[in-house]
């Protein structure tokens, strides 16, 4: 299972170490059944370097960089909180994560290599293809709506998607370094054209946990 955790989950103002704590327990819990490579996100700490070089006129590819540096920092630091060598360090590429997999149950990464108009959620949906699995996005919505909730009072909750429908409705946005929406373009794109089953799942890790059980949870389901 290849899961991109979003960087508002680490770090929404300072480290949300309760939530981490959680979220570490259910991993725990279903390493038995699975191997995890977690992809860490940037979250707000990458948004706020890429507004400042963008206010600075610098080129979409400098913002990226700065935000993917940010990415691999916060997957640095929940190698650590999970009580990781510190010496291995993080995987930068994926046949990195590969032999790291081979040794462990869980990995952590960042951002990869650069990639054009793609963030961690591209990176995420690139190695569950890369591994023929599925792909868990946690975030700070509990789900795919209609329309923003938090702006919106009257937003429906989405419980499934196809894979077509979901590429339509992000392929409506612009993208840009930093942008924050449950699932990027590029993985959008990957998902559908690799028929890749897709969760959306938020911060409540109940349902994160009876996801991997098997069992009902709220959430969106992306498929066919």
């Amino acid at each position: 299972m290849v899961i991109s955790l979003g960087g508002s989950l680490i770090v929404p103002d300072e480290i949300d170490t309760n939530f981490l704590e959680k979220f570490r327990q259910v991993i725990r819990k279903h390493e038995k059944n699975y191997r995890f490579v977690i992809v860490c996100g940037g979250g707000s700490i990458a948004r706020k370097y890429i507004k400042s070089l963008r206010e600075e006129g610098k080129s979409d590819f400098l913002q990226s960089m700065a935000g993917i540096a940010v990415t691999r920092l916060n997957a640095r630091f929940m190698s650590y909180f999970f009580g990781r060598d510190a010496n291995e360090g993080i995987p930068h590429d994926m046949q990195q994560v590969k032999n790291l997999l081979e040794k462990h149950n869980i990995v952590f990464c960042g951002a990869l290599r650069y990639a054009e108009k793609e963030t961690s959620d591209g990176t995420a949906a690139k190695l569950a293809r890369f591994f023929s699995c599925e792909f868990a996005n946690l975030t700070a919505v509990d789900g795919l709506y209609s329309s923003n909730p938090a702006n919106h009072k009257n937003a429906k909750f989405i419980p499934k998607i196809s894979w077509q429908n979901f590429l339509k409705k992000t392929n409506k946005m612009k993208y840009k370094p930093g942008q924050h929406f449950v699932l990027d373009q590029h993985a959008a794109e990957i998902i559908f054209r690799y028929k890749i089953k897709t969760y959306i799942i938020g911060k409540n890790l109940k349902n994160l946990d009876k996801m991997l059980s098997g069992k009902k949870f709220k959430g969106t389901i992306i498929e066919n």
